[in-house]
């Protein structure tokens, strides 16, 4: 694992942790973590287990820290400004990783994933975990126009735990209706957290990223 630090366009820099593949990487992922004032970071089993999964495919994975967030500079955004976040990551991954590019996302972090990867073209496939779609307390910018959702037609994969409050699962089949090209899954006896299914999580994303980065079976 490569410690890594890089910076945004408004000039703050992030930290983060690079996972490279034991073999020459054929493409890159992202990963965004949940909402830093709830205890969000780069540092949870379920991201572990993606970035694993992911670097076992022959991905370079890139998780970071949202500003604000432990050793990343600046304060929290509101879920705006993340976005920067998002792209300098995505930057900092393909600066010497070539191929394709997937962004997953997990919970504020899939709302970010969403929004960037809709004006980010860099971004070739997109995995969204729990996607908060009914949590009152969140306080998230509003989504992307109905139009633009539709005109997004880049594969998204919705994730998402059988009992999860804040990603019920006929709200999540509505998105999916929204966009242009959305696959919905559900993991039965799980939550918004995935505990002790984090390997089953990761390795959906992974078969995802296998299909649509690659055009191949799993």
């Amino acid at each position: 694992m490569e410690r890594v630090r890089f910076d945004t366009e408004d000039g703050l820099t992030l930290e983060g942790e690079l996972r490279r593949p034991e073999v020459a990487a054929r493409g890159s992922a992202v990963l965004c973590h949940p909402h830093p004032r709830q205890g969000g970071s780069k540092d949870h089993p379920l991201l572990w287990a993606i970035r694993n999964d992911l670097a076992a495919r022959g991905l370079a994975v890139l998780a970071f820290n949202f500003r604000g967030v432990m050793g990343s500079e600046g304060s929290y955004g509101g879920g705006t400004i993340e976005l920067m976040d998002a792209r300098a990551a995505i930057s900092r991954v393909r600066s010497d990783t070539a191929g394709p590019t997937v962004v997953a996302g997990w919970s504020f972090g899939a709302h970010v994933a969403l929004r960037e990867a809709i004006e980010d073209d860099r971004v070739g496939t997109l995995a969204l975990i729990g996607f908060p779609l009914s949590d009152s307390s969140l306080v998230l910018p509003d989504l992307p126009t109905r139009e633009a959702l539709r005109a997004f037609d880049r594969p998204v994969l919705l994730l998402s735990g059988e009992a999860d409050p804040f990603c019920p699962v006929p709200d999540l089949k509505g998105l999916a209706r929204r966009l242009g090209n959305a696959t919905v899954q559900v993991i039965p006896d799980t939550d918004h957290f995935f505990w002790r299914h984090e390997r089953e999580a990761a390795r959906a994303i992974g078969e995802f990223a296998e299909r649509t980065l690659f055009d191949q079976p799993p």
